[in-house]
């Protein structure tokens, strides 16, 4: 077992790697797994079918791998899975997933969860995702890699947010954001693209023209949405308007915010 404090409680069965650290007072529940260099601070709890990835923090007070909110929940298999190197602030709470949705919530690699954000059951969560102080990720939604959600923001359930999309903070989601969206105002509104974002990856400055040229047709364009989704496609040499018409032509079960 790893570099456990006297006062931390280990319940018998949890897996401890060698190389993690438990702080004191905290709890960790039997089913727990910790892999190598994962360090849990002074009062958190890590419980349930919990499974966090090597070289992950998780803060004080965070409560992890707790059972969904949802009245629904009967005591089914419900799991969590964090992957690499995240860092779970103070109070952040994450729950397993439910029956309906899959019985799988899903944290990527390399992500930052901020104090008080919370993740719901059965949300699948990419790589690099970054969630704002007391921001709420609800059940089943799908948070594709490179995401950032603003403070205070609330994530309505079932909603997917594409790779790259930015959300502004004090902001209410309640349809699928595209790909490199920029959603802001108090009832989330598609206000453009995150061309902070995608300059900082070093997206070239094609790609990004391209991109440009596409939420403009997508804004203005004849027919329904999907319908400038579908003739976009035909016309695009860009790999990164084709992410957004594939996103657009997926599956889903909301509808989309759409450019003003």
């Amino acid at each position: 077992m790893g570099n456990v404090h006297p006062s931390a409680v280990i319940e018998e069965g949890a897996q401890i790697a060698a190389s993690a650290k438990v702080g004191p007072f905290c709890v960790i529940g039997s089913q727990v797994v910790l892999q190598d260099d994962v360090e849990v601070k002074s009062h958190a709890i890590v419980t349930g079918d919990t499974e966090v990835g090597e070289g992950t923090v998780i803060f004080s007070f965070a409560v992890i791998g707790e059972i969904p909110q949802d009245l629904k929940f009967k005591g089914e298999t419900s799991r969590l899975v964090i992957g690499k190197r995240n860092r779970i602030r103070e109070h952040v709470t994450m729950n397993g997933g439910t029956e309906g949705g899959g019985g799988l919530t899903k944290i990527g690699d390399d992500g930052l969860f901020m104090a008080g954000c919370h993740i719901a059951h059965d949300a699948i969560l990419g790589d690099r995702v970054i969630v704002v102080n007391n921001a709420a990720v609800a059940g089943h939604c799908i948070i594709e890699d490179d995401v950032l959600i603003g403070g205070l923001a609330g994530i309505h359930q079932f909603v997917r947010i594409g790779r790259g999309a930015i959300i502004g903070a004090v902001t209410m989601v309640t349809n699928d954001v595209i790909p490199y969206g920029l959603v802001q105002a108090p009832r989330g509104v598609l206000d453009g693209l995150n061309l902070v974002g995608l300059k900082r990856r070093g997206v070239t400055r094609a790609d990004i023209t391209a991109l440009r040229a596409a939420f403009q047709m997508l804004a203005q364009g004849e027919g329904t949405f999907h319908d400038r989704a579908r003739r976009l496609g035909e016309e695009t040499g860009s790999d990164y308007v084709r992410e957004i018409v594939d996103f657009v032509l997926a599956d889903t079960g909301r509808h989309f915010l759409t450019p003003g």
